[in-house]
């Protein structure tokens, strides 16, 4: 006994009630005749009667505005207590309730809990006795509402509600797990799924689970939302099942990410690794939460490690090794379809030099790795990785930290011969497990070689041999290389073998090799005219492969080399007949200008005129001191040295003074008075020059050239009256004719000249 409480949790359902009456009696006696010690407080069950408790509150009545919806139910690990929720009116905003609790034996067992503020209250009962409870609200008022709860202890036991759930869409299906409270593991054996579509007014359909914990619901659509419920199924254990909250379960994702950028770059400062930026796109009408990218090694070495990341981008410090990649859009019921990558090998590993990593093997299951550099100074974790071409790797951890190599002497599969193997080693920087805890950031690459269990020879040529640019004693030959799995071993070199080949007969085989690298060579020192035969074959440490089928060829005649030499000089002699004369006449205009023609020039056609040819008759008026038809001399007086050649103004005036009429005899006494009046007639510092046997000439066709490109008018105008008028005094005067043109007269032409004749340069005849 406490406060006036008798606490009946020891009062098992179980258990007689006949066996155990007299306690129960007596309990009784004891509570209904003690008088509380202290005063009562709020919430506290306290005895009443149940005559008086009904009359006391019976203003109350039950009220749709009022408290409503009272609800009792016990939990499996607490018999005898049990809680009963209600919910409130809206008559008044400030409420206050009172929790009356009564079950009928042989006297009634009544409890009253005043001032409650809450809409819940834990109570007692007996299990074996029915139970009526009421909730009264705002009982001292006369707005007092009230609300009655009847039923039976035992039936009132309830499981549920789900203690976590979890959804899975896929293929239009959906998975529900769940888990329940401890106490109804036991109790609960089904449960049922009741969904609709979200706001839907209606529940579409209810579905049973197969067992405790999973449910599959079909045909849903997956693009649809949907509104869950889950309640578990009555048994003898569960009479009662606490409906579950309303889940929202999201729309199915069926779109894969889009790989928009997967960009590799060295990491600077840090050997043996790679930076992975990886980038994506994912269509933004379906609804997800974030992504998982899941990373692992191709060889199968685990962990596969998952990423959870709410960005489209991740970045990745991975080593040189191949790996597998696949990223997937992610919601709370969901997972799309993955897009998958493969990250190769890398293949242009630095620090693989000669020597950096050494592979011997023992036999097809034992081998040892050598490594250069003293790594043990720094790692003593290690992974290596060894494969055939176009096979799983086969990987192993190991620990070392005294030697800089390792021995393996049970590999997990046989080495096989003839085979080509790739191993590479990694280093960890973790030193309490040589196992990967994760993949980001976990490993280094040291280096990578390749190895042979047992070599052999080439099981198959070269092919496609081809013979190009022939001459008369040399070939090029070209060949396509020997596939890798027919090797057999490390390939190091071709062997050429050749010789004539005459009527079906073969002269002595000669042969020679070349670099590995080689797909081509130069064949030389052959005979020319002559069918020569090939065949290549690759060779390795275990002999020389097999041989290719005979390739023939045959080298230039010398004859054939002859014709073509001279098809050569013809095409060539051909093509400058064709394209030379253009050429050079383009070359004559550019290097060499054509000089103009001065009689077919503008101021020659103007002389030409008669008004300027009446003009110039007055030419034969000039008065000449003497005339001499026998000689011509002419004297230029000069201010300086008399130049070498004669000038083409001379030389003009002599044509003007030739007469066709003249006779050959007159030649010499014309030259033998020129000899004798020389003394008399020619200035001191003058010098002559006595031009014997002149003969007329047309000024286009005159045997003498002009020192200067282009003929000035003035050398025309001076030359052309002078012809005219020494032509027309010879004719009518052959006997006595002699014709000086002095200043006078040279003033008079200059009238009609360009350019202007200086007083020091004066022609004269006598």
């Amino acid at each position: 006994m406490v406060g006036g409480r008798f606490h009946l949790d020891f009062l098992d359902s179980k258990c007689s009630y006949a066996s155990h009456s007299h306690f129960v009696i007596f309990g009784l006696i004891i509570v209904y005749y003690t008088t509380p010690s202290s005063p009562v407080q709020a919430s506290s069950p306290v005895k009443c009667r149940s005559l008086n408790i009904s009359s006391k509150y019976q203003h109350c009545e039950i009220h749709p505005d009022g408290v409503h919806d009272l609800d009792c139910f016990g939990e499996n690990k607490r018999h005898g207590v049990k809680v009963c929720v209600w919910k409130p009116g809206t008559r008044s905003s400030e409420k206050t309730y009172t929790l009356i609790v009564q079950q009928q034996m042989r006297k009634t067992y009544c409890r009253a809990n005043h001032n409650i503020t809450e809409f819940s209250k834990t109570i007692t009962l007996y299990e074996t006795v029915n139970v009526v409870v009421e909730v009264l609200e705002n009982s001292e008022s006369t707005n007092c509402t009230k609300a009655v709860f009847k039923g039976s202890p035992k039936t009132m036991l309830r499981c549920g509600p789900p203690y976590t759930v979890s959804f899975s869409r896929h293929s239009g299906g959906l998975v529900v797990n769940v888990s329940w409270p401890q106490e109804d593991i036991k109790a609960i054996k089904y449960y049922s799924v009741s969904y609709k579509a979200l706001g839907s007014l209606t529940w579409s359909k209810t579905v049973q689970s197969q067992n405790a914990t999973i449910c599959t619901v079909d045909n849903l659509n997956s693009s649809l939302v949907y509104t869950v419920q889950i309640q578990c199924v009555t048994s003898d254990k569960c009479p009662q099942c606490a409906v579950s909250e309303a889940y929202t379960v999201p729309s199915e994702l069926t779109t894969q990410p889009v790989i928009v950028n997967l960009e590799e770059t060295d990491i600077i400062g840090r050997k043996g690794c790679r930076l992975l930026s990886l980038t994506w796109k994912f269509p933004a009408t379906e609804l997800h939460d974030g992504y998982y990218v899941t990373v692992g090694k191709a060889s199968g070495e685990a962990p596969r490690e998952r990423i959870t990341t709410t960005q489209p981008e991740i970045r990745l410090i991975l080593s040189y090794s191949a790996y597998h990649l696949n990223i997937s859009a992610v919601n709370n019921a969901s997972i799309s379809p993955a897009v998958s990558r493969a990250i190769p090998q890398r293949g242009d590993m630095p620090r693989m030099g000669a020597g950096m990593l050494n592979v011997t093997v023992h036999s097809n299951t034992s081998l040892t790795i050598y490594w250069k550099d003293d790594l043990i100074k720094n790692y003593v974790c290690y992974s290596a990785e060894w494969t055939k071409g176009g096979h799983k790797a086969t990987h192993m951890s190991f620990y070392q930290n005294k030697n800089n190599y390792k021995t393996v002497s049970s590999l997990p599969e046989p080495l096989e011969p003839h085979k080509r193997y790739s191993i590479t080693l990694h280093t960890r920087p973790d030193k309490d497990t040589c196992n990967m805890k994760h993949v980001n950031n976990s490993e280094s690459t040291y280096g990578t070689t390749q190895f042979y269990f047992t070599q052999g020879s080439p099981i198959s040529a070269p092919a496609n041999i081809s013979s190009e640019n022939v001459t008369l004693n040399s070939v090029a030959l070209q060949w396509s290389s020997i596939p890798e799995e027919d090797i057999r071993g490390f390939l190091l070199g071709y062997v050429i073998y050749y010789n004539e080949y005459h009527h079906g007969k073969s002269s002595t085989e000669r042969n020679f090799t070349v670099d590995p690298m080689l797909n081509s060579c130069e064949l030389g020192n052959l005979k020319s005219g002559t069918a020569h035969e090939v065949q290549i074959s690759g060779f390795t440490r275990a002999g020389a492969g097999v041989r290719s089928t005979a390739s023939l060829f045959k080298t230039n005649d010398q004859d054939v080399s002859n014709l073509s030499g001279l098809i050569t000089i013809f095409a060539v002699l051909a093509a400058v007949l064709i394209f030379g004369s253009p050429i050079m006449k383009r070359a004559k205009v550019i290097l060499w200008p054509s000089i103009p023609n001065p009689g077919k020039s503008d101021a020659m056609q103007r002389i030409e005129k008669p008004c300027e040819l009446d003009l110039l008759k007055s030419i034969d008026t000039l008065r000449v001191e003497e005339w001499d038809t026998i000689s011509l001399r002419l004297v230029e007086k000069e201010d300086d040295a008399t130049p070498a050649s004669t000038s083409p103004s001379e030389l003009l005036l002599l044509h003007a003074s030739e007469d066709e009429g003249d006779s050959p005899e007159m030649s010499p006494d014309w030259i033998q008075r020129d000899t004798e009046d020389a003394a008399g007639d020619v200035p001191p510092d003058s010098t002559g020059e006595t031009f014997p046997d002149i003969r007329r000439t047309d000024t286009q066709s005159s045997p003498f050239a002009f020192s200067s490109a282009y003929t000035t008018l003035d050398m025309f105008q001076r030359g052309m009256p002078a012809n005219t008028s020494v032509t027309q005094a010879t004719e009518s005067k052959p006997e006595d004719t002699d014709l000086t043109v002095g200043k006078s007269g040279l003033d008079y032409i200059r009238q009609f000249s360009t350019s202007p004749i200086t007083d020091g340069n004066m022609a004269t005849i006598l």
